[in-house]
């Protein structure tokens, strides 16, 4: 018999909720699931502007310091098996890209977030999109959105309210912990990169696969401590990325991981086991870095609903929540940015 998992100590809880807290408008939950007077996808982005303090004007409410890039997707042809999207069949597609940090501070230095992220999208010939926002993380830290939007609501000042409501979702627990022990990097290039959400996949012939994916570097990761990483600049991780593309392109492949009949497709906090089948599909070369203040991601949302014919969502209801507040978080920061000069940071 296991031993009972002891309860994490209040200084780890308020750890773990600084972590998710910076995280949370990937994942918010949105209208659809509450009534309106509730909560909306607008209350949503509201709440991740402290009280009292105004937002970023022309920044994203979330991951708000990033840096662009440009490359390809070099198919293999291997991905036909499971999806006839087009991006899947031998050949190159142009990516655009951001690598980013789970922050609302578009001025926060690089050793103090502990969350870093990757958007992509690939284009076909034909104009077809497939666009996927991922994190280092290898799962989320709420099982339901009814228990993600708990978790938000939480009083801040309220140390019996995180105790009692981390009692109750382990999921939030497990996160902390990976927060508290997964090793550091140096580099986004050395970052693996997952996509928590399950999506279906169907091939030529109409088979249909449950799939998750992530992208796995090329360059091997170094562990650092925090302790070292706090001793360098604020834009090391821009500086880094920047200086290996000038050197050479840098590459992740992409794998597709596939479920087994049962498997459940609902919860992002609950990985695969890691024995799942999975289907190397191609490589992601990052070939041009290039200053996210006029460059071409600045004004992108990297919308995971926004998919080509052979994939679509699952009954996993976080996807359409992110695209709701993805699109209100959008809407103001290009309003803001005709309005309102940007001054410092990258938006």
């Amino acid at each position: 018999m296991s031993e009972p998992r002891q309860p994490l100590p209040l200084g780890s809880l308020a750890l773990i909720a600084a972590v998710v807290g910076v995280v949370a408008l990937a994942f918010a939950y949105t209208a659809g699931w509450f009534s309106p007077e509730r909560i909306s996808p607008a209350k949503l982005v509201d709440a991740f502007t402290p009280p009292g303090a105004k937002p970023p004007l022309g920044h994203r409410r979330n991951h708000a310091k990033g840096i662009c890039f440009t490359g390809t997707f070099e198919a293999n042809g291997a991905g036909t098996e499971l999806s006839r999207a087009e991006m899947f069949a031998h050949g190159s597609y142009p990516v655009l890209g951001r690598f980013n940090l789970a922050t609302t501070d578009p001025n926060a230095a690089d050793p103090t977030v502990r969350v870093r992220g990757l958007g992509i999208r690939i284009t076909t010939p034909d104009g077809q999109q497939w666009r996927s926002a991922m994190i280092d993380a290898p799962f989320f830290v709420a099982s339901t959105p009814q228990a993600f939007f708990q978790m938000l609501s939480l009083p801040p000042k309220d140390p019996d309210a995180m105790k009692a409501y981390a009692a109750a979702h382990p999921a939030f627990v497990a996160f902390g912990g990976w927060a508290k022990s997964a090793p550091w990097t140096a580099s986004y290039a050395e970052e693996r990169f997952n996509g928590l959400n399950a999506f279906i996949f169907t091939n030529s012939s109409g088979a249909e696969h449950a799939v998750r994916w992530s992208l796995v570097p090329e360059a091997t990761p170094v562990s650092v401590a925090p302790a070292e990483l706090a001793k360098r600049g604020p834009d090391f991780l821009e500086e880094d990325i920047t200086q290996r593309v000038a050197k050479a392109p840098q590459r992740w492949t992409l794998v597709l991981i596939v479920a087994n009949p049962g498997d459940q497709t609902a919860d992002p906090s609950q990985a695969w086991p890691s024995d799942r089948r999975t289907v190397n599909a191609g490589t992601l070369v990052v070939q041009q870095i290039i200053p996210e203040r006029n460059g071409p991601c600045r004004d992108i949302n990297f919308d995971p609903t926004v998919l080509p014919s052979g994939i679509r969502t699952s009954n996993d209801p976080f996807p359409a929540a992110r695209s709701a507040a993805y699109s209100v978080s959008f809407n103001r920061r290009t309003a803001e940015e005709r309005d309102y000069p940007r001054t410092g940071g990258t938006p």
